[in-house]
């Protein structure tokens, strides 16, 4: 993420109380995960004393501190799926990916994560790839899934 993105984003919140938590969400949205140094930037331009920061970027578990990769793979692992084999999906992509649940490739394409439902139980064993659902998918299908986002 270049300076001039950060700066516009910061200009967009300044001397709106209470602002911190959409701005950091914002800048993740863009860079997809918030390094020390733009932490230490928004807390010097907002004049948010970086413990506060801080805070905020760990307290909520929407925010990331380590790269992300461009691509965010979900597995449900709720009760539904996991009765459907939402399991053998994580297996193979894993596989795949070379990847496991909290961690990202080297080449930051993607980044692994497991959730307890993710509000289709009726359409499991499923997977969410940036926001886009793919239903009833079974560990022979994942490879083609994949590929979309290549």
């Amino acid at each position: 993420m270049d300076n001039d993105k950060i700066d516009q984003l910061i200009k967009k919140h300044l001397g709106k109380a209470g602002s911190l938590i959409q701005l950091l969400m914002e800048i993740q949205e863009e860079n997809h995960w918030l390094p020390e140094e733009v932490l230490n930037k928004v807390s010097k331009d907002l004049g948010v004393p970086l413990t506060e920061v801080l805070h905020i970027a760990t307290f909520y578990k929407t925010f990331r501190l380590i790269p992300k990769g461009r691509h965010e793979i979900r597995v449900c692992n709720g009760t539904s799926c996991h009765v459907r084999g939402s399991q053998h999906l994580l297996n193979k992509i894993q596989e795949l990916t070379g990847i496991r649940p909290g961690e990202t490739d080297r080449d930051s394409r993607f980044s692994l994560e497991t959730g307890n439902c993710l509000g289709c139980c009726a359409l499991g064993p499923e997977i969410l790839v940036d926001g886009e659902h793919h239903a009833r998918v079974t560990p022979a299908e994942v490879e083609e899934v994949l590929k979309k986002y290549a």
